[in-house]
């Protein structure tokens, strides 16, 4: 082996691990959307009342309180698996009924607790957001909570 690195020696490794490192980069990046469009997401459950309250969670700012799926601010619980904590994930009628209980209830009025607003939701927008709700809580979130509470 030579004891001098030359500037052509130098060019040619750095393109080299340039390359070898974009390559598996590219790899994994299309490794990570094949999994997270086939294992991890249900697309196929996906209906128009779920986008819905996707578009309420949103336009709400819900997330600026609440974290989902881990993403979002932890002022307020997680509520990726919040029907299944509630136990209501089975049915979307008992899911509307206890979300729709839990927002008419707000503000909660308990002294030293942060409040959360009420949105004044109407009954079609509370039956999407719970909709949404029910339907984060079948995702593959490989153990996301670490735990039941978020």
């Amino acid at each position: 082996m030579r004891d001098v690195l030359t500037k052509s020696m130098a060019r040619n490794i750095f393109y080299g691990g340039s390359l070898f490192f974009i390559a598996i980069f590219i790899g994994l990046s299309i490794h990570s959307h094949r999994y997270i469009v086939t294992t991890s997401t249900n697309a196929e459950t996906l209906t128009e009342s779920v986008a819905h309250g996707k578009r309420i969670w949103e336009n709400k700012a819900c997330i600026n309180c609440h974290s989902i799926l881990g993403e979002g601010a932890y002022f307020a619980p997680e509520v990726g698996n919040v029907m299944i904590r509630w136990g209501v994930d089975d049915d979307p009628d008992d899911a509307f009924d206890a979300l729709k209980g839990w927002m008419e209830a707000q503000p909660s009025g308990i002294e030293g607790r942060r409040q959360m607003p009420n949105f004044n939701l109407t009954d079609e927008e509370m039956r999407a957001l719970s909709d949404f709700l029910l339907w984060t809580g079948t995702i593959d979130t490989q153990g996301w909570p670490p735990t039941e509470a978020g």
